[in-house]
């Protein structure tokens, strides 16, 4: 699994022209998911998720996680997040995995998050053509490879 999340102070998703969901402060999170993925990879990204610290406390250093700030989020799937590129210029989508596969992975994982996060979060259509709109805050963004870990 491949998340970017960004720290924001404001997201939102419209859909066939109708805002659909937004957050005030919290993460707007941008979730590529690969036919090779599980549900190791489910708990331990909406463990780093929950746990990231990411936050400013009162002195501006970054030591709270989304809990500590009473953020929200807002999850978006993103099979683009897998684009190869390597050759050519048009993006290759063979490691994204088929909507089949994809569907309840991304159901797991809202459900592992909102578990880990102790409360619901909002999220995209999955597969649906989505405008997506933020205000990073910072800007902060941090980018995740379940397959990458260092």
């Amino acid at each position: 699994m491949k998340a970017v999340i960004q720290r924001v102070s404001s997201a939102s998703v419209t859909i066939a022209n109708e805002p659909v969901r937004a957050i005030a402060k919290g993460y707007l999170i941008l979730l590529g998911i690969e036919t090779a993925d599980n549900a190791d990879d489910i708990a331990w990204l909406a463990n780093k998720i929950v746990n990231l610290r990411i936050f400013d406390d009162a002195a501006g250093n970054m030591n709270f996680n989304i809990v500590d700030a009473k953020g929200s989020i807002l999850l978006i799937s993103q099979f683009t997040l897998y684009a190869s590129t390597k050759k050519g210029n048009r993006p290759s989508f063979l490691q994204a995995a088929k909507p089949e596969i994809a569907l309840p992975i991304y159901d797991a994982f809202i459900n592992k998050l909102q578990q880990k996060l102790g409360k619901s979060i909002l999220t995209g259509t999955f597969g649906a053509a989505m405008q997506v709109a933020l205000v990073n805050n910072g800007p902060v963004t941090i980018t995740i490879d379940t397959k990458n870990i260092t």
